[in-house]
């Protein structure tokens, strides 16, 4: 049995640890929101995040984070991608040297193009830090449904004891040492999944879709090749799966804020209209910033950061997609 804490007490993290409580281990969650950590004390359930899953009375709830964080084994860092600086920044005086900090927000830091693994290791340094990623819904993995998902850490001695710890008989987990591709799959996936809810929105069929996940997940792996994370990652579970799962849930935000977009909303009600943490529209800018930095061309993610801050039609921005040079699909392949 291991003792954990989860860090940040939204829908993500309810529902970790919820499977953490399956597997027999001692689970904390930690909320700053006084309101959050009252509601989750007293009705045992996350009325608005994830209603209708129940949170077992062993699993304690607490705003104290010296406490969260002082003896445990393993901390999950689940809060939303924006908040993960600050949140690190918090946690700092409180973690032990070597203490293993698992990441599982998706996203880059817009002013840094930092991805969320590097800002906890700057923030605190003395962490061993490591990211479980992969196609995994909350309102699914909180009710048991079977999920896969990858553990990426700096060393398989970490990654093997992090699956150990997640694994049961509805949540399989994967290892991998390519933790910048598992956090750039997971990021820029919700970027790819406003454009296919846009497309959504606009009345376009399942064609176009097929052709933004396809293409979406060559602009990904473009960018990443580039940075240094390797091939295989983006056509894994937490590349081509994460990215499928996004585009097409019902469960998916990214994918809800992009179909409000196509329907003529703003960016700013749609997000508001979601009522949660739309990742995408944080990492948008962040992945032109990383394309213009590396030289790489990301024509679907320049799009969609023009239609969510450039107030351009998204209509155009299909046809302008459309209308392209002509390309080869794949370079380099013999006639």
């Amino acid at each position: 049995m291991a003792k954990v804490s989860i860090i940040g007490a939204g829908s993500w993290g309810t529902a970790l640890s919820l499977a953490l409580n399956k597997n027999g281990h001692d689970v904390t969650i930690w909320s700053i929101i006084e309101d959050e950590v009252k509601m989750l004390s007293e009705k045992r359930e996350h009325e608005f995040k994830l209603p209708g899953v129940k949170i077992p009375q062993e699993i304690e709830i607490t705003s104290d984070l010296e406490y969260s964080l002082k003896d445990r084994d393993l901390v999950v860092l689940a809060v939303p991608s924006p908040y993960t600086r600050s949140t690190a920044h918090q946690m700092t005086p409180y973690v032990a040297d070597g203490q293993l900090i698992v990441n599982v927000a998706k996203g880059v830091e817009e002013k840094t193009l930092m991805t969320l693994s590097e800002i906890i290791e700057e923030e605190i340094p003395q962490a061993n830090v490591a990211v479980l990623s992969g196609p995994s819904h909350a309102e699914e993995v909180g009710r048991g449904m079977p999920t896969t998902l990858v553990a990426g850490a700096k060393n398989k001695k970490t990654a093997e004891y992090i699956q150990n710890v997640f694994m049961s008989q509805v949540l399989r987990v994967y290892t991998s040492p390519d933790i910048l591709g598992i956090e750039l799959g997971g990021a820029l996936k919700n970027v790819i999944a406003l454009a296919a809810g846009t497309a959504d929105g606009l009345g376009y069929g399942d064609n176009l879709k097929a052709a933004l996940i396809t293409r979406g997940i060559t602009e990904i792996s473009r960018l990443g090749i580039a940075m240094g994370a390797h091939a295989e990652t983006f056509y894994g579970l937490t590349g081509i799966g994460d990215l499928i799962v996004t585009c097409a849930s019902v469960h998916s935000r990214n994918r809800k804020a992009g179909y409000l977009i196509g329907k003529g909303y703003t960016m700013k009600e749609a997000m508001d209209e979601v009522k949660m943490i739309v990742e995408g529209v944080y990492s948008a800018k962040a992945a032109i910033g990383l394309a213009e930095k590396y030289e790489v061309e990301l024509p679907i993610i320049e799009q969609v950061n023009k239609v969510l801050f450039e107030n351009k039609n998204a209509r155009d921005a299909v046809e302008e997609l459309m209308l392209r040079d002509k390309k080869i699909e794949v370079s380099g392949l013999p006639w």
